[in-house]
């Protein structure tokens, strides 16, 4: 028997491959079905079922092109209705694979189709429970999440109870948790950074898992400090029940190599929205004014999805040579599936047309906090209102990248904004979206909050997070 997790760490997102006896199962696939299929030929293995542990929100999963290129039956747990040929599993049903069982364990709550596998070895032993997002390390998953279900947060928040109770706890502490996310998902609240870890050790540490803990706490303290969900979450989770395009074409079409003037006639005839996925360091010293900042050396995908309202926008983009497929993949998997070209030879390509260039103004902390000591100062932090809660620079306005398109309202065009975040991505995206709306006057702090703490600057006293949503 072979498991192994295939952690993809900008969606903070866990898929697994199970193989035994020349038989395979992968459990919550990502959009690219090439590294599974690829990893099921290496041990001669034929792939038997794609196991879904509900319909995600936070990305498309690969279920449908897996079973049309390998021919693996698709499996949900009770309850799930795909609008497409799987099988809807039983509770408690076995599935075989090779020399190993798989049981399906109904486990309602985070949404109401939520099931957990549990791996049973050669000799019939509790091996391993896959929980999607049932349970997390440290965490459990958020229950409003659920597409088109008449049930309150609290309703499936009383139903994740259960499973976890009755189904879950009882299994023995030696079992593996293999979760479907970890720290950084916005599927729970405040997820470990570890990816994988003991039952027993969830017992003793999960704050959810507590024994003598009642129901009315248990729903009090997993719908606590919830925040509006990324707007993106009910259209994948669409998608997934739904259907969607073949993953190949979407790749074939975004993949197109665009010369200068092909591009500026695609960005004005496909009123296209373009975006800059270089890193924010170049993006910063020049750009192609009224392009949008979403760096691939980040959380691209999560970003693109919490900030572009409408999955069928069509997508121009500037990569740096040789990451453009990278960028195209990491937009099927939240569901942007109408990507038109990219910019042959990248923005080098551009200067080179003599085209026009625009910028955004950096400083240091070191610098900021001079102009700070100097008198009034408009600064924005660009972090969620979690790390803005647990310690921010006195006088900030907190402006959360995630709700900028409903906020923008509360600024001035007129007004110099100096803006920051943790590090300097989020800031910088949030600078390319306020200049592409009319804000001139912004002005990035270079390494953000980190940088920003190493000065003398008068901050709030720190409070530990309840949550990182």
């Amino acid at each position: 028997m072979k498991v192994e997790q295939i952690y993809t760490g900008c969606l903070a997102e866990a898929a697994y491959y199970i193989e035994s006896n020349g038989e395979a199962v992968i459990i919550d696939p990502l959009r690219e079905t090439e590294p599974y299929i690829e990893r099921a030929k290496a041990d001669n293995a034929t792939i038997k079922y794609v196991l879904e542990t509900h319909f995600h929100a936070d990305f498309v999963s690969g279920h449908l092109d897996l079973r049309k290129k390998t021919g693996a039956t698709i499996v949900f747990g009770p309850t799930a209705q795909p609008n497409y040929e799987a099988h809807v599993a039983q509770d408690g049903e076995e599935l075989k694979v090779g020399n190993v069982t798989i049981k399906v364990l109904h486990t309602p709550g985070h949404t109401m189709e939520s099931t957990t596998y549990l791996l049973r070895d050669e000799d019939g032993k509790d091996y391993a429970i896959f929980t999607g997002d049932t349970l997390f390390l440290g965490d459990v998953g958020r229950p409003d999440l659920a597409v088109k279900t008449d049930l309150s947060r609290e309703d499936l928040a009383g139903h994740l109870f259960d499973s976890l109770r009755y189904k879950i706890m009882p299994l023995s502490d030696d079992v593996i948790v293999y979760p479907g996310h970890g720290a950084g998902s916005a599927c729970g609240k405040k997820m470990s950074k570890e990816t994988w870890g003991y039952l027993g050790d969830q017992k003793k540490f999960n704050y959810a898992l507590r024994p003598d803990m009642s129901r009315a706490e248990f729903v009090k303290e997993v719908t606590e400090g919830l925040v509006e969900p990324p707007q993106y979450f009910p259209k994948n989770a669409v998608m997934n029940k739904m259907g969607y395009e073949s993953f190949d074409e979407i790749r074939e079409r975004g993949l197109q190599a665009l010369r200068v003037r092909a591009f500026k006639a695609a960005w004005e005839g496909e009123n296209a929205l373009v975006i800059d996925a270089r890193h924010q360091d170049d993006y910063s010293k020049a750009h192609i004014p009224g392009t949008i900042f979403i760096g691939i050396y980040d959380n691209f995908a999560p970003w693109v999805g919490a900030l572009i309202p409408d999955l069928k926008t069509p997508i121009l983009l500037v990569c740096d040579p040789g990451t453009e497929e990278e960028v195209v993949t990491r937009l099927s998997r939240v569901g942007y599936d109408n990507p038109i070209g990219y910019l042959d030879g990248g923005f080098g390509a551009w200067v080179q047309a003599g085209e026009e260039t625009d910028a955004i103004p950096e400083v240091t902390a070191e610098a900021f906090e001079a102009i700070y000591k100097k008198g009034p100062v408009n600064l924005l932090d660009a972090r969620r209102e979690s790390e803005y809660n647990a310690q921010h620079i006195k006088g900030a306005q907190n402006f959360p990248l995630d709700f900028i398109n409903k906020n923008m309202s509360e600024l001035d065009r007129s007004q110099e904004y100096y803006l920051h975040c943790a590090g300097g991505y989020r800031s910088m995206i949030t600078a390319s979206i306020l200049k592409a709306r009319g804000f001139e006057k912004l002005i990035n702090i270079k390494s953000g909050f980190k940088a920003l703490q190493e000065t003398s600057l008068p901050m709030t006293e720190y409070v530990e997070q309840v949550t990182e949503l």
